[in-house]
């Protein structure tokens, strides 16, 4: 099992001989990822740090979103052409503001996903192994 991830360390790739660092990328040998094309690698603790991560940005982005709706419901303080008309140019700011925020807090849920996702992979490549060797009379 490598390092878990730290975004603050300096990460190397893997060297001549292949070896992996926690969240490198590659698929030599050693890599785990059974030659079968590039990928990253990473333990369960980054896996669910990296999760938690992308959720709680998304939540920034979510949290953002209700600032920018004041935006987009903003009223010029005259009843003259010009501050109405500027009311609706921030309005639509907002609208555009809102929008982009909502993509990002989407993008960010389904990043958290992926890792989710991963860690279930990883839980049932755990388990089958655990079954493989308790089945030839090994223990962990």
């Amino acid at each position: 099992m490598g390092e878990v991830y730290d975004p603050s360390k300096d990460w190397q790739l893997p060297g001549p001989n292949g070896t992996p660092h926690a969240g490198s990328y590659g698929s030599g040998p050693g890599s785990g990822s059974g030659g079968g094309g590039a990928g990253f690698q990473y333990d369960v603790e980054t896996l669910r740090e990296l999760m938690k991560d992308w959720n709680d940005l998304a939540n920034d982005f979510r949290d953002d979103q209700q600032r920018a709706e004041m935006l987009a419901q903003a009223q010029g303080p005259g009843v003259e052409y010009a501050s109405e008309g500027n009311a609706d140019q921030i309005r639509g700011s907002g609208r555009a503001l809102m929008e982009t925020l909502d993509e990002r807090e989407r993008y960010c849920r389904a990043m958290a996903k992926k890792f989710e996702t991963a860690l279930g992979k990883y839980a049932a490549i755990e388990d089958t192994h655990s079954l493989e060797i308790k089945r030839t009379g090994g223990t962990l």
